[in-house]
């Protein structure tokens, strides 16, 4: 008989729809192929769906804050219980843009320029700020969310206005704008997975764009590059995933200009859903939606 799996999927965070749609989709494959499956949000009701159904492993589908920032998994160690992608240190590092960035930084992984923001400084020195460190247009950020939630890309006449807007973060990232191809590239266990491009019709790969089938982004696979430039940049996403101490499947967004790679941020819970990229990747590269999920679930038991 195959395992008992407990999926966790919807939670509190702005990325509660892609979370639930990632646990439907998960959860279906697998009922499918003969796997007892219970769905659990992770409410007051998870401690007593875990001691009822006794999974074998916990299949994190959850993304954003509390579900892919070390919150959850703080929460699931207590179970003894393997679970799904990375462990509460390196999910909380890599969900830290800032954090992660200086990580980056560290290991000689080139990442656009940088400053955080705390609404502490008068908008015109902002504005003489920015203009010292990099130039406009910029993009203002986040520092602890994911599926491209509140990201922009500000010029200096709408920079205050957009910062005003986003106010309840208390603290966001202002990065230089790098403008060019967008590539992504998936890490599998200590597999250098592969990776896609993306041509979005919007003017970058923003939430939209990423979910909204109508947004029209095209996937590009396999990347036109050159087999040194392909082996550069998966370098780059491995040395990130080492790095930060990941485990299981992690998805590295990449921008490609004036023939360089700029790490923006590696992502440790990556969707699952038809529109995902780690799942059309690894399809790809001969490995099932199924095949794909088992392993993450296969990978779960050795977390340290």
């Amino acid at each position: 008989m195959k395992k008992k799996i407990l999926i966790l999927s919807g939670g509190i965070s702005k990325e509660r729809l892609i979370s639930l749609d990632t646990g439907r989709q998960v959860a279906k494959e697998l009922k499918n192929n003969g796997y007892k499956v219970k769905i659990s949000e992770p409410d007051n009701n998870l401690e007593k769906n875990i001691k009822i159904f006794k999974p074998s492993v916990i299949f994190n589908a959850l993304h954003g804050q509390f579900g892919e920032d070390g919150y959850i998994q703080t929460i699931l160690e207590r179970f003894k219980i393997p679970y799904t992608h990375s462990g509460v240190i390196s999910s909380a590092i890599a969900m830290d843009k800032e954090i992660s960035k200086k990580i980056f930084i560290k290991n000689n992984i080139n990442t656009p320029k940088f400053f955080t923001y705390s609404y502490d400084i008068k908008n015109k020195d902002l504005i003489k700020k920015i203009k010292k460190k990099f130039k406009f247009p910029v993009v203002v950020k986040p520092i602890n969310e994911g599926s491209s939630v509140n990201v922009y890309i500000c010029n200096e006449k709408n920079i205050i206005k957009i910062l005003n807007s986003i106010k309840q973060y208390k603290k966001v990232m202002i990065e230089e704008f790098i403008g060019g191809r967008e590539i992504q590239v998936a890490i599998m266990g200590n597999k250098k997975l592969g990776a896609i491009e993306l041509k979005p019709k919007r003017k970058f790969y923003d939430y939209q764009a990423k979910y909204n089938s109508s947004a029209k982004t095209k996937h590009i696979i396999p990347v036109d590059l050159p087999k040194g430039k392909m082996n550069t940049v998966m370098n780059m996403a491995y040395k990130a995933h080492r790095a930060i101490g990941c485990q299981g499947v992690t998805r590295s967004d990449f921008k490609f200009f004036n023939d360089k790679f700029y790490l923006l941020e590696i992502n440790t819970q990556p969707g699952m859903t038809k529109l995902s990229l780690v799942p059309e990747i690894a399809a790809f590269r001969g490995i099932s939606f199924l095949d794909l999920i088992e392993w993450i679930m296969q990978d779960a038991s050795k977390k340290k």
